[in-house]
């Protein structure tokens, strides 16, 4: 029910994530990044907590195909999830549980990694890292949301997507991207897009003013978040 990539910026080192489901709230469950650390997917009748279990071997100093080996070795139930993780030096991983639900595949290659389940096209991950790796000057946010796009254009899921998310990670312990269609009866991946072109301009000032106050601009009125 879902397709989703993680991926790296070697210009810049920022780390993330996209995805669309037709399950409500995905990214919610699904998308995992941690700033100079990684960025990974859980999916398939998903085990969120296996999202820091990766980030959390990554840390400690596993690359990407350490880490998704010795998560899938101590994890409950893995025979049902689909897991995908890069790591901060563009290393990356991939795996598809014997249960996975419909048709599905994977797709590693250097700085991202791909999954798809109940899929219309076994080739959906594929053209999900071309597209990624397209334009690599790109921002990142760009590149991830080209991605799901290619993903959605290549036969996406089987059925209708509902919900779609962006998560993006840079130098600070927060997400400095963090947009969320948790359910819509339209096109969740067109919400997405539009949600970024509205964040994009924004998202730089919005981290100076959690660091530096003084210096920030302002949008809105007195208060503004």
């Amino acid at each position: 029910m879902t397709f989703s990539l993680v991926g790296r910026c070697e210009r810049t080192g920022m780390l993330g994530a996209v995805v669309s489901s037709s399950s409500p709230a995905v990214a919610a469950r699904c998308a995992w990044a941690r700033a100079s650390v990684g960025a990974a997917g859980t999916q398939n009748v998903t085990d969120p907590t296996l999202g820091n279990a990766l980030l959390d071997r990554l840390a400690a100093g596993d690359t990407a195909a350490d880490a998704m080996t010795a998560v899938i070795a101590a994890a409950a139930h893995v025979e049902y999830r689909q897991l995908t993780l890069v790591d901060a030096a563009g290393g990356s991983a991939a795996f598809s549980g014997a249960h996975t639900l419909g048709l599905y595949s994977t797709q590693t290659a250097a700085d991202c990694a791909a999954a798809g389940n109940l899929l219309d096209d076994v080739g959906v991950p594929a053209a999900m890292a071309d597209a990624f790796a397209h334009e690599p000057e790109a921002q990142l946010g760009d590149r991830l949301l080209a991605a799901l796009c290619a993903g959605r254009d290549a036969g996406g899921e089987e059925g209708p997507v509902r919900s779609a998310g962006l998560l993006v990670v840079d130098a600070v312990p927060w997400p400095v991207t963090d947009l969320r269609v948790d359910w819509t009866g339209g096109d969740p991946i067109e919400e997405l897009q539009r949600l970024w072109r509205l964040w994009r301009p924004q998202a730089e000032d919005y981290v100076t003013r959690a660091l530096d106050p003084r210096s920030a601009p302002r949008y809105g009125v007195p208060g503004d978040a």
